[in-house]
Order: C-alpha cells, then structure tokens, then sequence
C-alpha cells in the first residue's frame, strides 16, 4: 500500500472557528441541513479531513448538490447557503 504525502488532517477549523474533527461533523443520518451544518461539511472537504466522495457518500449527496454548496460559499459567503436568502440571491 502507499501511504499519501500529505496525512490527512486530524481536524479542520470550522465556519464558527471550533476545531472540527469526523466525530464531530454532522451526524450521517443528517437530514435537515441547515446553514451550519452543510458550511461544516463544505469546510471539512476543503481542509481535506473528508474526499468529497466521502462526504457524498456519509451524506447522501449527489455532487452537483455538494458543489451548489460550494458555489454559493464562493460567492455570498456562509449566509448564501441560507435557504430562506435563495430567492434573493437568484435575483
């Protein structure tokens, strides 16, 4: 087996800047995703503790919901993935 170069990270810092670690990410069974939680998954992805493969399959998610995610990060910040301010951000 060949090891990777870089070690995956025990932890990641969070959106709310707590040390996030796979036990404390959002319950796999998770489903009501809220604000917070789908920003601990997308930062978790970032930082390399979880392949978005993983995440996708932990969460059930298809990439095209995971990278909407992202993109909506990458634009308006953490409160763009608040699903009240869709509306107001597709304008």
């Amino acid at each position: 087996m060949i090891k990777s170069r870089h070690p995956e990270p025990q932890f990641v810092i969070g959106p709310l800047g707590n040390r996030l670690t796979i036990a404390n990410l959002p319950a796999p069974d998770t489903r009501r995703w809220v604000m917070l939680r789908k920003a601990e998954v997308v930062v978790a992805v970032h930082g390399g503790l979880l392949s978005l493969d993983e995440a996708c399959d932990r969460y059930q998610l298809t990439r095209e919901e995971f990278m909407a995610w992202q993109r909506s990060i990458d634009r308006y910040g953490f409160a763009g993935l608040r699903v009240t301010r869709l509306q107001q951000y597709r304008k």
